[in-house]
């Protein structure tokens, strides 16, 4: 069976092992639908960012020192990025260390046809999916112009975002992804980060969204789903569940990723047949 292989990118204080047990019904269901025709494998990396209690929004320490502090590195949370509370605009604060990390595993253990994320991992997510496309990096470039970032915005000398300069070796080996499935996931704000989404995020992605969600405001993530090419709604690609904040594991929102995932691969084999055929048309046959 030919390989399925998903890049899985858990939230904002989660690890990668934490995410994994709070995907596996999904991951179990896509594995069991797809059979007999892709064998699906995942691999779940942890942010680079230990997160201090501080970071942690309602947290309470489960131990403390000798002298009565609280020890961080108790903590088994991690993230991509922080978001600076006091910039305007907004600032992720450790983002080139996020894009590093995922860029160490695709390379190291791609190349990989999907990603997965929720909430911060949504929005890493579709930053990923952003940077492989054909021509992103160009228009990055374009973007590092403050001018050019900030044109119809209310701000002004902010340039964008400088992706670190290792994601010019990973597009050498990882070609651009076959889909994205986003929980929560939101756009990053501002005209620093444009050039990830402008003039549009190609790569067909699924925005599964907790119509309850108290974390991530459902503007933020209509923002991400304004940013992808086409009309995700009118083509099914945004799904609301009556929960908040979680990966949802009830059979109709498992179903309707295997549905999206499903019709994303027919019509990459349809396109592939297509280019075969006209390849084959266009050949010089000796009879």
């Amino acid at each position: 069976m030919p390989p399925l292989k998903l890049l899985c990118l858990h939230g904002y204080t989660q690890s990668g092992p934490l995410f994994h047990a709070k995907s596996r019904a999904l991951i179990k269901h896509l594995t069991k639908a797809l059979q007999p025709t892709h064998a699906v494998t995942s691999v779940y990396p942890t942010g680079p960012i230990h997160l201090d209690p501080a970071d942690i929004p309602g947290y309470e320490p489960s131990s403390t020192t000798e002298g009565g502090s609280t020890d961080a590195s108790s903590t088994d949370a991690y993230g991509w990025f922080r978001r600076s509370n006091t910039a305007n605009p907004p600032l992720y604060s450790g983002l080139e260390d996020g894009l590093e990390a995922i860029a160490k595993v695709l390379t190291d253990e791609g190349p990989f046809d999907a990603v997965i994320g929720f909430s911060q991992g949504a929005a890493m997510a579709a930053i990923v999916a952003s940077l492989l496309e054909t021509g992103r990096g160009q228009n990055l470039e374009r973007f590092l112009d403050a001018g050019v970032a900030c044109q119809g915005t209310e701000f002004t000398g902010v340039p964008g975002f400088k992706v670190p300069g290792v994601w010019d070796e990973v597009r050498k080996v990882q070609p651009a992804l076959r889909f994205a499935v986003c929980y929560s996931g939101f756009r990053a704000p501002g005209p620093r980060y444009r050039g990830f989404y402008e003039p549009g995020v190609s790569t067909p992605v699924l925005h599964v969204l907790g119509s309850l969600d108290a974390v991530v405001e459902e503007s933020r993530s209509r923002a991400l789903v304004d940013a992808c090419v086409g009309n995700p709604e009118e083509e099914d690609r945004v799904v609301f569940h009556p929960g908040g904040h979680f990966v949802p594991s009830q059979r109709p929102y498992l179903d309707a990723v295997v549905r999206f995932v499903k019709e994303t691969l027919a019509g990459d084999e349809a396109e592939k047949k297509g280019v075969m055929d006209e390849d084959v048309n266009d050949m010089d046959l000796p009879f």
